[in-house]
């Protein structure tokens, strides 16, 4: 959870765990006989969301189904956002999903056009959500936005893990061609990068910047990786015969959890939680009065979906450019849109093709004198034989016109 109180554990076949982890105290437990893809808590331990083998699920902290969101189809992975209350699912079918989950509402669905995607990173900085694509390309999605915000080729295969750091500054990124890649969100250049002997399935960062990476049976912790490149792991671990499928630092705790295809595994790392915790935004202390009175302010204190944009620093900004210029930027807009919608019409007398073919009217080339010499003629021989038709009626003698018409009864021509 976001206080680092309870732990969620979902496996593959279909069983999904509740605990209370400092007390070791089970609180609930499910066996769904369905596949389990993801699972996450959404704004405290009484409830959480369950990606399942065709729709999400949302269960309360006693394992009651409470709903069924049928919208969201075939989804591979969740990430919730706390701020704005929106759950964003993205599946199978390629489409990007956020749904309300204080109305219940679907707020925009995306469709990224780029095929399955099974991997996601949420900036908790601006929220903003990071999808790796099967073409090793990385996509930076808002809901305001039906077309992603910053595309980047990020590795020369699919994508295997994302991670963002807390600040939102840095992602870190696997893929099947064996690297690990460092970014700098604020340039979108590639700052370091490294080789690990098998692709790595899964990633994370702490609150204080310790990376955890897992490929294979390995589990390597790297302190301090977007400062400068490190020559060597700060701490490694082995887990023999297992194979590691995702790592999640605890907050506020030097406990880092991986879970793996024999069960769940927890390592204690050294430096990676924050000592220093805010007392109104995740007390790990809280009691069940403090708890619902901080579940009534984050609501009443909600974001709106529009308000997720890349720097959110520029919120609240007063724009102090000069009238003319504003003025001509949004005529530049309307000049473009107006373009755009040109360009979608196709039908009617006002499509592009029948605009463009009246726009060329009065253009004189080569190539239409030659077809307008070619209609001219064509339209004479046919002036001529209609002439001739007419003669031939009236009863008149019409010379051959043509080479095979020697070849016809004279009657023809009396």
């Amino acid at each position: 959870s976001r206080n680092g109180s309870h732990m969620l554990l979902g496996g593959r076949k279909g069983h999904v765990a509740m605990i209370e982890w400092k007390k070791s105290r089970k609180i609930t437990e499910l066996y769904l006989g369905e596949t389990v893809r993801d699972c996450t808590f959404l704004q405290d331990h009484t409830m959480f969301a369950v990606a399942q083998k065709k729709y999400v699920y949302v269960y309360d902290s006693q394992g009651t189904e409470l709903h069924c969101m049928r919208k969201h189809i075939r989804p591979s992975s969740i990430r919730y956002l706390p701020y704005h209350w929106l759950l964003a699912s993205v599946g199978h079918g390629g489409f990007l999903k956020y749904q309300d989950i204080s109305t219940g509402q679907l707020v925009v669905e995306h469709r990224t056009r780029l095929g399955p995607c099974d991997v996601t990173a949420l900036n908790p900085w601006n929220a903003i959500m990071n999808l790796g694509h099967v073409n090793g390309t990385v996509t930076l999605w808002s809901p305001n936005n039906t077309v992603p915000l910053v595309k980047m080729l990020c590795h020369k295969g699919p994508v295997r893990a994302l991670a963002v750091d807390t600040m939102g500054q840095h992602m870190v990124s696997t893929g099947d061609d064996g690297q690990m890649k460092i970014w700098d969100l604020r340039t979108y250049k590639c700052l370091h990068q490294y080789y690990t002997t098998t692709p790595a399935t899964s990633l994370d960062v702490s609150h204080r910047g310790i990376m955890a990476v897992a490929y294979g049976p390995h589990v390597q912790l790297w302190q301090d990786p977007f400062r400068q490149k490190q020559v060597s792991p700060y701490m490694k671990h082995l887990i023999a015969g297992e194979q590691v499928r995702n790592v999640r630092f605890c907050p506020f705790e030097d406990v880092l959890g991986v879970g793996h295809s024999g069960g769940f595994t927890s390592l204690l790392v050294p430096g990676c939680g924050e000592p220093n915790y805010d007392y109104f935004e995740n007390n790990p202390y809280a009691s069940v009065k403090q708890r619902r009175e901080a579940t009534v302010h984050s609501l009443l204190d909600k974001l709106q979906p529009d308000m997720i944009v890349l720097d959110p620093t520029e919120l609240g900004t007063v724009d102090k450019r000069p009238a003319k210029e504003k003025e001509e930027n949004a005529r530049k807009a309307n000049k473009i849109i107006e373009q755009k919608k040109l360009a979608n019409k196709a039908r009617g007398k006002s499509s592009v093709l029948r605009r463009l073919r009246r726009k060329q009217r009065n253009i004189v080339d080569q190539k239409r004198v030659k077809i307008q010499e070619r209609n001219l003629a064509m339209k004479e021989r046919e002036n001529k034989r209609v002439a001739a038709e007419k003669a031939r009626e009236a009863g008149e003698e019409v010379a051959p016109t043509h080479a095979l018409d020697r070849f016809k009864k004279r009657s023809n021509y009396t």
